[in-house]
């Protein structure tokens, strides 16, 4: 019995060690895992350089017509030289991780969220396969209009099985992948929006943009999406109110 008990303690040893060996380090669980003491970190990070500068914002530079929600993404280098941080998440890409740290709310309440990069790798993904079909047949594989301006995509023209989509990273479920006149790509998160408005109180009213809805509930924010509003108690997508 004492035997046994020894060939399962190394068993379970050896298992552990080939865990540890089989995936690197950007792909462990901690760096894969949101962490709410990380999140508070940075935010304390950020509200702290704030106070040093006299309110500036410790952020890489983008276009200002780079969509919102990737607008301001937190830059690590300043916030380490003005010895702010002395590491930078586990959980970043930056550091192995699969999100990136960005601000929301940047100009009244700057606040700390997170870009689930496995969503950006899917449109990447499918955003390589449209081009290709363009270079031979230069429209894209416009699908079935969904709203105005708004279509989905004929994935069999692309030779996939299925329509193309991602896992949100809200409520896990497959949300479907659109695309506009130009073809660029976006997530449709009406099924996720459709949930939080059910959910959570508010006071959204029709024309306002609802997906901060979904940010302010959750450490991650809606990225590559359009602009949704409310309708009749439901999501629509912007260009589809009266």
């Amino acid at each position: 019995m004492k035997h046994t008990a020894v060939q399962v303690s190394i068993a379970f040893t050896i298992m552990i060690l080939l865990t540890g060996c089989l995936y690197p380090e950007g792909e462990l669980s901690k760096n894969k895992i949101p962490n709410e003491a990380q999140l508070k970190m940075m935010q304390s990070a950020v509200d702290s350089y704030q106070e040093q500068t006299g309110g500036l914002l410790p952020i890489k530079t983008k276009d200002k017509d780079t969509p919102k929600f990737r607008k301001y993404l937190i830059n690590f280098k300043i916030l380490k030289e003005h010895n702010i941080i002395s590491e930078i998440p586990g959980t970043a890409f930056e550091n192995g991780g699969i999100y990136q740290y960005t601000i929301i709310h940047a100009e009244t309440d700057p606040t700390v969220k997170l870009i689930d990069l496995r969503v950006t790798d899917a449109i990447r993904e499918l955003n390589m396969k449209i081009n290709m079909y363009r270079n031979e047949h230069l429209y894209p594989p416009f699908g079935q209009r969904i709203a105005d301006g708004v279509f989905k995509i004929d994935y069999k023209k692309l030779g996939l099985e299925s329509e193309p989509y991602v896992v949100s990273p809200f409520s896990h479920k497959n949300l479907p992948i659109v695309m506009d006149a130009k073809g660029k790509l976006y997530v449709d998160y009406r099924i996720d929006l459709n949930e939080a408005l059910k959910e959570y109180d508010h006071k959204m009213k029709k024309g306002e943009d609802i997906r901060t809805l979904l940010a302010e509930h959750s450490p991650f924010v809606p990225s590559y999406s359009l602009p949704y509003t409310i309708q009749n108690g439901e999501p629509v997508f912007r260009t589809q109110i009266d």
